[in-house]
């Protein structure tokens, strides 16, 4: 993981979590504010204190300009109250580096003026894995747009859940992701519901099991 220098044109799977496995967001406001970090800060241009001059903003405003040129193509995201997967396309050289520096960078310091606290927010540097192949990639995005599902989160915690789930299924409001090169191999979003969906029961079922064989081998 993180071994090897990200490269234009390939896909990664990117995901971190909160230290001490501590919530990194603490109302539904932080959702919000992250997923707005992560479109303001997909741009090659500097994005300066945005964020300390939005901080009494009621809620975070999103949808705005489009960048010239973006770092990163979000292709599926999913943000859980402790830790968030993303699955990113480098499009600019060192694009991923630079634009997770910046969404960690940025919301820490948010978080942290926030809270009234000091410190590290997240586990280190974020982790990575190399998305070598088409099938990978797409039982990856079904992976990623129903993560909270595959945790099982409780009513309280999916308040605090964005994903991008909406984007490939519906018709949502916000559009961050670029989706055609998953949903370019189904006919329609009915069809990639159905896959992801499919493929969730088996994420569950195998869960299941190794839950099951980690208490019989205890026994």
């Amino acid at each position: 993981m993180n071994r090897e220098p990200f490269a234009e044109g390939e896909f990664y799977h990117v995901y971190n979590q909160g230290v001490d496995k501590r919530n990194i967001f603490s109302d539904e406001f932080d959702s919000l504010r992250f997923l707005e970090s992560m479109e303001l800060f997909n741009s090659e241009e500097p994005i300066g204190s945005v964020y300390e001059q939005s901080f009494n903003k009621d809620t975070p405003q999103l949808g705005g300009s489009t960048p010239k040129s973006k770092l990163v193509n979000i292709v599926a995201y999913c943000l859980n109250p402790n830790h968030f997967h993303l699955i990113l396309e480098q499009i600019s050289e060192k694009g991923i580096s630079e634009y997770m520096k910046r969404l960690s960078g940025g919301y820490t310091s948010y978080f942290n003026i926030k809270e009234k606290r000091k410190g590290s927010l997240f586990l280190g540097r974020f982790r990575s894995v190399h998305v070598g192949t088409d099938g990978y990639l797409l039982h990856l995005s079904a992976y990623v747009n129903l993560n909270n599902r595959v945790h099982q989160l409780d009513d309280e915690a999916i308040k605090l859940v964005r994903s991008s789930w909406g984007e490939y299924t519906e018709t949502a409001k916000k559009q961050l992701c670029t989706k055609d090169i998953i949903l370019g191999r189904f006919k329609n979003k009915n069809e990639y519901k159905v896959y992801a969906e499919d493929a969730l029961e088996i994420m569950l079922e195998r869960k299941k099991n190794e839950r099951e064989m980690r208490r019989l081998s205890i026994d």
